[in-house]
């Protein structure tokens, strides 16, 4: 793989998230409101390492998603990552919560599905399309960011039978740069994140306490 051209903004350390990852930006909203819409046990919030993101995420990877996740602040934003996950990209369940009376963008890598940038705003996907057409947008207005869109060369008039786009996700982290105004100038990495077990699976903390908790239990202890 040919490295990405030097003038698009990317956010250091994304490249070590693997196969399936989705990083998140929530306007205006604590990282600990972040992960408390997003849906994560309460009980296991902790300050971590952005490495333990990963391995916690690793060690307790659900079917169906991320098992464990970490939110950081940057500027104005949150960051949301999602090691081994895609919930805040494509499931509503997790990104109308969260975007509710602000936005959200996000950008998730999936080598066995598609990828996705999303632009939503207040519960509702704006933008979304697969880097690699996109040509095909979605939401409740498609063509609002393809000026955007043209400056990061993710050609919004894209033929499928010419040539491919390059570097699909790093120019889709280059125009959420746009949309956030975020300079990635720092790596994801050296950021301190409040980490926490999603609720819906075996989360990490349950295993190192070998404990056993219902979903049923933690809603009826937040009083849900």
């Amino acid at each position: 793989m040919t490295e990405a051209p030097e003038d698009l903004p990317c956010f250091p350390g994304y490249e070590t998230l693997g196969e399936i990852y989705c990083v998140s930006f929530v306007r205006d909203v604590s990282p600990e409101e972040a992960l408390r819409r997003f849906g994560v046990d309460e009980k296991t919030v902790e300050e971590v390492a952005f490495h333990e993101v990963e391995y916690r995420s690793a060690e307790s990877m659900r079917a169906d998603a991320a098992g464990y996740i970490g939110a950081a602040r940057v500027g104005d934003w949150t960051v949301v990552v999602e090691p081994g996950g895609w919930m805040m990209a494509v499931a509503d369940e997790v990104y109308a919560p969260v975007s509710r009376g602000t936005e959200v963008v996000s950008v998730c890598r999936h080598d066995y599905a598609q990828d996705t940038f999303a632009y939503i705003v207040d519960g509702a996907p704006v933008v979304w399309f697969d880097p690699m057409y996109p040509e095909e947008r979605s939401g409740s207005d498609p063509d609002r960011l393809v000026a955007k869109m043209r400056e990061v060369a993710l050609d919004p008039d894209h033929d499928i039978d010419g040539p491919g786009i390059d570097h699909p996700l790093e120019r889709s982290f280059a125009l959420a740069s746009d949309l956030t105004g975020l300079s990635y100038s720092t790596d994801l990495r050296n950021l301190r994140f409040l980490g926490a077990g999603t609720l819906g699976g075996f989360s990490y903390n349950s295993m190192q306490n070998s404990t056993s908790q219902t979903l049923a239990d933690v809603l009826r202890a937040q009083g849900l």
